[in-house]
């Protein structure tokens, strides 16, 4: 195996491909990695890694074997020799968010299912492997559906297990003899975790929604439950729920943080430390008493705002120490705690860790710590060939806990990695008056600009649509929807700046648009990856939303003026059963006679949006979208009031395959490439012009393939201040865009993340050039719709059935490895082979001093 590395402009030493098979363990040697979200990674210890997305993990009670649960299933590594023993898959399902336990006497292993199972597992007593050899079903609300099970915990007798069934709103009761779930406690909405007593007398469960609602409160959905919102939409209640478990019944409820998910009991029973993933805090809470007697903020600085995510946690063996996986910190805090009272606590460092730490483990010598994203979506699989951003690549650290001068280093590294003097300076606020430039050093000072308009379209990478560029970092190999498909977004980039660096944070939609419109993700959607069974969100779960909020909280808090056009919004076609033909031929003729259903799930989105304009439906046209903007465009030049922030959803780009009914895929990209050119003609030409800065990304880069980088995506920054004709090769990311955003508009970041994103000023100049853009024609007709079965050969018709077999009704319905085939094949031919070596690589760049190490190999 060969390390394999390619030079990438000014990210230096850019790795691309690491040849690791998802069952095969190595150890991983890392200097400094730098991921999408513009962090560096620089674990401490030893790293492990394996093809999943680690999400829980526990010891065996003899501490030489830990049990990990990820995505998909089960990860075994000695402890000893830290390597790999086994990895077991689900026979159905994938890994919940949380929830994985070990009996007393070691001989069976437990682990939830994000939909409906909890699995058991046999280990072997001679060779410590371990069998599937039970699944209990536990039902979802009613007896129906999913249930979501979660955390997890075994009677002292083995006789008893108690399950958080998240969607139930309930701990379930399981007779672990007959395998029967025997009874259901309600409590809080949706319940993460759950511990006992010493005495197993009472059941202490984390209830990530908090408490439930009173009449006249104001609420909205989360998987079917009524859940405590705040004037943004934000779920705004978290809660620990104490049961009487002879009695089978809550007894109390103590309000916590946001989120709280994590539990963990003093030894002696007394305290319970609950981790507040939305809050960046832990709660101390007194057992006896039933009430919260601190609250410890785990951030690295105590001036840094929201985004340090607290989502697992774990007592030292003396029980003197505390350690708090910081998901958003890429760090784990080590809180020391009162000799006297357990309530006082002292933070006492950070441990650098793998990208987003999920869960944590300590025994006397060492603290293991499980990475959600590890090193991002860095595993190959020569076995497979479905290779995209989701081959995950989580790793898991074993490090010897560390002295107190050694602590001293590892917190100043977490401080550089977590660039918290960067974060903080981003803070800072103009005090004297400026010249007015296009992209300000502080908040507040001077922009020549007066509206931003960001538009938002749905999951494309660079090479699939720049790769045929005469300049830039392009693989024209890979590029399936070039300058026939798209002139407009050529000659956009080729007039004002092509990026060729440029990276989303996020895997999918559920998070792209969530980094796309919060510049930051919470835990709910990093551990979800094992089924999205509580929610895929498109802004209709109040429990995935961060704490920070929204770009347009922000905007509207400091007095601004936002519309939105479509973002976050199911639209149908009144009636349903109305084909894009007939949808389009109204548009076309005139006629103008369809109208739309809207379902938008925030209400303070809501309030904001146009009423007419469509969100996500493959069958509507982006062109038809497009058309209601520029017509209130018009009514803005008359009254002078277009709104300092416009947001405007252009989806067609994902397209509908190859299923018949439907334009065909590059019919679809043609449409939003003339929508984009036509949106920005108009802008171009009308009074604001002179005053209006134009963001173009997507949410995601799922459905395609990059040589660089399966993260790597494009972005348009058009203006009469943005430089004409040049190649900005510099790091940037979603968050920048926000970041970059928020200073044209003198807003503050939301969050730690958007606070460290580098800013776009590369893209501008202080001398403007007015000339308006020309839209430049389709060459594909937008109405090119895919043929039906019977006009296509064998190949064809095989991949056109498989595209009838996707769900598009919804925001990423399809399976995204057979839309990339789908949309591979309908562009290079069925006989031209699917580029397998391209499709797993990650959004991470490395500097000039940069160093990784992993295994390398060959692609089959």
């Amino acid at each position: 195996m060969k390390p394999q590395v390619v030079a990438l402009l000014s990210l230096g030493l850019f790795l691309f491909s690491c040849g690791c098979s998802s069952f095969q363990s190595s150890i991983l040697v890392v200097d400094r990695h730098l991921v999408a979200t513009h962090q560096v990674i620089r674990p401490a210890g030893k790293s492990v890694e394996f093809g999943g997305r680690p999400v829980d993990m526990v010891l065996s009670p003899d501490g030489k074997t830990l049990y990990v649960k990820d995505n998909r299933g089960l990860v075994v590594i000695e402890t000893h020799n830290w390597k790999i023993r086994q990895e077991l898959k689900f026979e159905r399902g994938g890994g919940s968010m949380h929830g994985i336990t070990v009996n007393r006497d070691g001989s069976r292993v437990y682990a939830t299912t994000a939909q409906n199972i909890l699995f058991e597992g046999k280990i072997s007593p001679t060779d410590g492997r371990v069998s599937w050899s039970r699944q209990i079903i536990l039902t979802g609300p009613g007896g129906n559906g999913n249930s979501h099970a979660c955390g997890l915990a075994i009677s002292s007798d083995g006789k008893t297990a108690y399950v958080c069934l998240s969607r139930n709103n309930s701990l379930g009761v399981i007779d672990i003899d007959s395998g029967k779930l025997i009874k259901e406690i309600p409590v809080g909405v949706a319940p993460f975790d759950v511990v006992l007593s010493e005495n197993a007398k009472q059941a202490y469960i984390s209830n990530w929604g908090g408490r439930r609602p009173k009449s006249g409160e104001r609420t909205a959905k989360s998987s079917g439950t009524d859940t405590l919102v705040d004037d943004r939409g934000i779920a705004s209640s978290g809660t620990v729920s104490i049961v009487d478990l002879k009695k089978a019944q809550e007894v109390a409820q103590v309000q916590t943080g946001l989120h709280p998910s994590d539990l963990s009991l003093s030894i002696d029973g007394r305290i319970l430390y609950v981790a507040n993933a939305n809050s960046d805090t832990v709660t101390v809470i007194d057992t006896v008493t039933r009430r919260a007697i601190n609250t410890i903020s785990v951030r690295p600085d105590a001036s840094l705002p929201f985004g340090s995510a607290p989502n697992a946690l774990a007592l030292g063996e003396d029980g003197k120490t505390l350690y708090v996986a910081n998901g958003g910190n890429n760090a784990v805090s080590v809180i020391g705690l009162g000799e006297a009272k357990q309530s006082e606590a002292t933070i006492r460092g950070f441990i650098p860790t793998g990208w987003y730490p999920g869960a944590v483990a300590t025994d006397d010598n060492y603290i293991y710590i499980a990475n959600i994203k590890g090193l991002g979506s860095r595993n190959k699989n020569p076995n497979r060939s479905d290779w995209s951003v989701y081959w995950y690549l989580g790793t898991v650290n074993k490090v010897q806990i560390p002295s107190k001068g050694l602590l001293k280093d590892y917190t100043t590294q977490v401080h550089a990695n977590t660039r918290v003097p960067q974060i903080l300076k981003a803070w800072e606020k103009s005090q004297n008056p400026t010249k007015a430039v296009p992209v300000p050093q502080q908040i507040g000072a001077s922009s020549v600009f007066d509206h931003v308009i960001y538009v938002i379209k749905e999951n494309r990478t660079y090479d699939q649509v720049f790769g045929d560029m005469q300049k830039g970092n392009n693989d024209p190999s890979l590029c399936i929807f070039g300058r026939q498909v798209t002139p407009n977004h050529h000659a956009l980039a080729e007039q004002f700046v092509l990026l060729d660096n440029y990276y989303c944070n996020g895997v999918n939609s559920a998070d792209g648009h969530s980094w796309a419109t919060e510049g930051n993700v919470t835990d709910h959607l990093e551990k979800a990856f094992g089924g999205f069974t509580r929610s895929y969100t498109f802004g209709d779960d109040p429990l995935t939303y961060s704490s920070s909020g929204f770009i347009w909280d922000n905007v509207l808090l400091h007095g601004l003026s936002f519309r939105n056009y479509g973002e976050m919004n199911y639209a149908e076609p009144i009636p349903k059963t109305l084909t894009f033909i007939q949808i389009y031929d109204d548009f076309k003729n005139g006629s103008r006679q369809i109208e739309f259903s809207h379902n938008i799930g925030i209400e303070n989105l809501r309030r904001y949006s146009h009423r007419e304009y469509p969100g996500w439906n493959m069958k509507i046209p982006d062109v038809l979208r497009v058309d209601i903007f520029l017509k209130e465009l018009e009514k803005y030049e008359k009254t002078n009031g277009l709104p300092n922030f416009v947001i405007v959803y252009l989806p067609q780009d994902h397209t509908s395959g190859t299923s018949p009914g439907f334009p065909t895929p590059q019919a679809h990209v043609a449409d939003n490439d003339l929508a984009l050119g036509r949106l920005v003609e108009g802008i171009s030409k009308s009074m604001f012009w002179p005053r209006t800065c134009i963001f173009v990304n997507e949410d995601d880069p799922q459905n395609g393939f990059d040589h660089v980088d399966g993260h790597r995506s494009i972005c348009l920054v058009i203006s009469p201040y943005t430089k004409r004709g040049v190649l900005v090769s510099s790091f940037y990311n979603q968050t920048s865009v926000l970041h970059t955003m928020e200073l044209i508009l003198g807003l503050p970041p939301m969050n730690q993340l958007d606070s460290m994103a580098p800013v776009m000023r590369d893209c501008f100049t202080e001398k403007p050039n007015f000339t308006p853009y020309t839209a430049l024609p389709n060459r594909i007709p937008l109405d090119e719709m895919n043929k039906q079965t019977s006009q296509l050969n064998a190949k064809q018709q095989h991949w056109a059935r498989k595209s009838m077999e996707q769900n598009f009704d919804v925001i990423d319905g399809p399976d995204d490895s057979t839309l990339n085939r789908i949309l591979w094949h309908w562009s290079k031919g069925t006989d031209t082979p699917y580029p397998v070596h391209f499709a797993g690589a990650h959004g991470t760049g490395l500097t000039a001093l940069d160093l990784v190490l992993v295994p390398g190999g060959e692609d089959n």
